[in-house]
Parts: structure tokens; sequence; C-alpha cells
């Protein structure tokens, strides 16, 4: 039994018991329910027979313990989950570290990442490219214009003028 008092076992005998839950349903003094309206709930939708709504109350119960019973469990298989992960040496920033490498993996896959990547690529190609093509331009006219002063072509003012 877990320490709340209710077994988080799915396939346990005591399944099934309401006593959470029967605390809260209001009982007359002769031990049938209190009628709707006297307990301050909602009075019955039309349609809809006393019997037919204890036994959707009935149902409702038994769905909410079985949710609780869900949740009870889900909690001692994460702290289980835990435990064992700690006894790997699976840390938080360990686990971090994966999950953010796995995400930069499953972009670095996706279609949106490879078109960004080649185009980029390519502009990156052109722009080295016409850089290039600037740097030699500018070393081809200083070596015309150093030759032109080594002839005595060209004063060294005139340089800078055209």
């Amino acid at each position: 039994m877990e320490p709340s008092g209710q077994d988080i076992n799915l396939n346990s005998p005591n399944k099934g018991l309401l006593t959470d839950y029967v605390a809260d349903v209001p009982v007359a003094p002769t031990g049938g329910l209190v009628p709707a309206d006297a307990a301050g709930m909602a009075v019955l939708p039309e349609g809809l027979t006393e019997a037919e709504a204890e036994e959707l109350r009935s149902e409702l119960l038994k769905v909410e313990e079985e949710i609780n019973t869900l949740r009870q469990v889900l909690a001692a298989k994460e702290r289980h989950s835990t435990e064992l992960k700690r006894k790997l040496g699976q840390t938080p920033l360990n686990q971090l570290k994966m999950n953010l490498s796995k995400s930069l993996q499953e972009v670095q896959m996706s279609n949106a990442y490879k078109k960004t990547h080649e185009t980029l690529s390519q502009a990156g190609q052109k722009t080295s490219a016409a850089l290039s093509n600037v740097g030699t331009a500018i070393t081809r006219r200083l070596g015309d214009m150093s030759l032109l002063l080594a002839q005595g072509a060209l004063q060294p003012l005139e340089m800078f003028r055209g």
C-alpha cells in the first residue's frame, strides 16, 4: 500500500474501494443519499431519473478513482525512472546535452535547413568570387600605376586624380 492509504497496483484486490470519496457524498439520516437539491447540487436534468443519476454518480466516482490511481502509478513510475537514470549516471545536464544534440541533428536533416545551407553556400561562393575579382582589379591597377611611376610617365599626385 502507498503511504496515502491507496494501493497503486492496478491488479490489486483493494482497487475499487471508494474510501476517499465516500466521505464527500452527502448521506441522509436514513442511510440513503441526500436529494440533489438539498445537498446543494444541481437539480437533475430533464429526462434523467434518480436511478440513472445515481448510476452516473457511481460511474463518475469510479472514473475519478481510476484517474487518481493512474496519477499515483505515473508518479511512482516517474520516481522509479529517475532512480534508474541516477544509477546509470544520467544527470539532467547530460540529458539536456543529448536532447540538444538530437534536436540539432534533426534540424540539420530537415529540408528547410538543407535548402538554406545550399543557398547560403552558393551566396558565399559568389561573394568570395566577387571579392577576389575586386582584389585582382585593385592589384592590377596598382601594378599599372607602379609601372607608370617607374617609367616616369605619371607624376605621384596624378595617380589619385584619375
